[in-house]
């Protein structure tokens, strides 16, 4: 009866904690876009000058905010946002200047809805998602969702303050 006892607690314990894995990296990806959000601003408050979050499949960088002009920013990598490449490119071996950079769990698919949208969109190599972050403290209220097998967790950002006003989640 106790060997019963004891295996199936055993057996519940071992049911909990693959289950909460996905929570658990869910969790950990959603505390580092927060944290990455609150240190851009933090940044460019500090040094006067715009800073970016740079979304891309399997990680986010904290980059020095570039030129923009009507529709396109660019990156200190020399990449063009929000429009077509121009001709332009950096010379080779040159070097991004990132602050910070996460790596997400491969698994993890991340998507990202601008103010005033209702569509999530999710960033791909040639077309990076880029969430600005002015030195007056300001930055684009922007939502994050972050989804693994089934779950996932939401995040709405405040433009002032860059942390999270309103979190919601499903966690399967």
């Amino acid at each position: 009866m106790v060997l019963a006892i004891a295996a199936m607690v055993t057996a519940g314990a071992i049911g909990l904690m693959v289950f909460s894995s996905s929570e658990r990296k869910l969790k950990h990806a959603a505390a580092d876009v927060e944290e990455l959000a609150k240190r851009a601003r933090a940044i460019s408050l500090l040094q006067q000058k715009p800073y970016a979050l740079e979304f891309l499949p399997g990680q986010i960088r904290l980059l020095p905010f570039a030129e923009t002009t009507d529709d396109q920013v660019r990156m200190p990598s020399g990449r063009l946002v929000g429009g077509q490449r121009a001709g332009e490119t950096p010379a080779a071996g040159a070097s991004v200047p990132v602050h910070d950079m996460r790596e997400l769990d491969p698994d993890l698919v991340l998507s990202v809805r601008r103010w005033a949208s209702d569509a999530w969109q999710k960033p791909s190599e040639r077309r990076p998602l880029v969430w600005r972050f002015d030195p007056d403290g300001l930055c684009e209220p922007v939502g994050v969702r972050l989804a693994l097998d089934g779950s996932w967790i939401e995040q709405e950002f405040h433009p002032l303050t860059a942390s999270v006003r309103d979190f919601s989640s499903e966690i399967r």
